[in-house]
């Protein structure tokens, strides 16, 4: 009695879980098979049940004995099958991706009796790793450069000043609005130089009281202030070999400025409360969004540490003087939310498309990037519309000069503005690139992708 409940029990089990499961005997023929291996297959026990296990049509299969009739007979030989991952023809012909374990059965004489096999569909694995590949494959598009994304001649001409910069170990200060990418830059440039690999640190001159500001760069020692109950190593040792990128520069106080004039000039640091120089090796990344000139001037800022950090000056355009990148920007903050949301949100619509080209973007490209996250929020279909962005950028939109965009497509829009520059251009390719504000090689391959001939 016992043992026909603990049959019961084991049916029931089995019908439960969701991985397929399937028993054949030593000639491949199928005895059993459970209930997620109907879902997974489409076939019914009946129809599967007597039948070889050739009917899954396994890629991966291997045939071992002549003439034999199960696909998968070299796993008699082997004792087991661990985590193959292969495609199966469903009933209906449809191809489906499992990952297989499978194992031999032996009676109580060790003679094997034939196989049992679990089936864990991984389809929906497969097509996330697919959306992922892809989306890697457009974050190495032609546009994009060490994360940056940009088409335009103002922006090609920043990437070849940081291509330049990240060659040499001289300071670097990048200029530009709040939400134009200056870290980005930082970043870039420590990444496509010799230092890649080494320290990267970062520090918010913003952020800290000048007391603070001093230890956070510096060090301290041991009761050099209240609180400072331990020795602590300061971020331009940390960043030894490397860069530190001082974000909000221009914010620095003055005896600050002294002090790193020193660092610049005798490559040296003192911790708070010492003496003792601290040889370093580590070059400065700085950026701001304040006017350094316009701070000498008022006495604000010391001339001689102005010169020092102001080497490799790279100023990073705002959005509104490269608006022919912003349809490749929407593009890519479109599919990143895509990707992170896990929304079913298809596309941006064309009067959306309009609102986002028209918009003066006064916050930048970090505007455009909350506009979409800010979107993907509000919206529960599966077409972003103007409504589903900020209030503000529909209505503070700015007609531009190029003809209506109404009603087409990203591509179209693309297209038509393109077409246009060319013929304010009379055909000149250069020209429409000045027009549009991107590359020449920008303007050529999209006539390519566009199919446009100039006559």
């Amino acid at each position: 009695m016992f043992e026909k409940e603990l049959n019961n029990y084991w049916e029931t089990v089995v019908n439960t879980i969701q991985d397929g499961v399937m028993i054949v005997n030593t000639e491949g023929r199928i005895i059993s098979v459970n209930r997620a291996f109907e879902n997974i297959t489409g076939f019914q026990p009946e129809e599967a049940i007597g039948q070889l296990c050739s009917i899954l049509n396994c890629n991966t299969c291997e045939l071992v004995r002549e003439g034999g009739s199960c696909h998968w007979c070299v796993m008699f030989e082997r004792g087991k099958l661990s985590k193959q991952k292969c495609t199966m023809l469903r009933k209906d012909g449809s191809p489906v991706n499992v990952v297989k374990n499978a194992s031999v059965l032996e009676d109580s004489d060790g003679n094997v009796t034939g196989a049992v096999e679990t089936i864990t569909d991984i389809t929906d694995l497969i097509d996330k790793e697919v959306q992922i590949e892809k989306f890697r494959r457009e974050l190495k598009a032609e546009d994009r450069f060490h994360g940056m994304v940009g088409s335009s001649s103002t922006m090609q001409h920043v990437f070849d000043l940081i291509a330049n910069a990240a060659r040499s170990d001289a300071p670097v200060i990048i200029y530009g609005e709040s939400g134009t990418g200056k870290e980005l830059v930082a970043k870039a440039i420590h990444d496509g130089g010799n230092k890649k690999g080494k320290p990267y640190i970062k520090v918010n001159c913003a952020a800290l009281n000048e007391s603070l500001l001093d230890s956070e760069l510096f060090g301290h020692v041991k009761g050099a202030f209240t609180g400072a109950h331990k020795t602590r190593q300061g971020r331009f040792e940390a960043a030894q070999g490397g860069d530190i990128f001082l974000d909000e520069i221009g914010d620095l106080p003055l005896a600050t400025q002294i002090k790193l004039l020193r660092v610049l000039e005798e490559k040296v640091v003192e911790r708070v409360g010492d003496n003792r120089p601290i040889s370093i090796d580590t070059r400065i990344i700085s950026a701001t969004n304040r006017n350094l000139k316009q701070l000498l001037e008022q006495g604000a800022y010391r001339e001689d540490f102005f010169y020092r950090i102001n080497v490799i000056p790279i100023n990073v355009p705002p959005l509104r003087e490269r608006f022919g990148d912003i349809p490749i920007l929407a593009e890519t903050f479109f599919r990143r939310m895509q990707m992170k949301s896990g929304k079913n949100i298809q596309e941006v619509s064309k009067a959306a498309l309009e609102s986002l080209m028209q918009y003066r973007w006064p916050g930048n490209v970090r505007e455009l990037k909350s506009a979409f996250e800010y979107a993907f929020v509000s919206c529960n279909g599966q077409t972003l519309l103007p409504e589903h962005f900020p209030a503000g950028i529909d209505r503070d939109a700015v007609p531009l000069e190029m003809a209506s965009t109404t009603g087409q497509s990203l591509d179209g829009i693309k297209r038509q503005r393109l077409v246009g520059a060319l013929n304010k251009a009379g055909g000149n390719q250069s020209a429409a690139a000045r027009i549009l504000g991107i590359s020449r090689t920008s303007v050529w391959s999209q006539m390519k992708r566009f199919k446009i001939n100039v006559h």
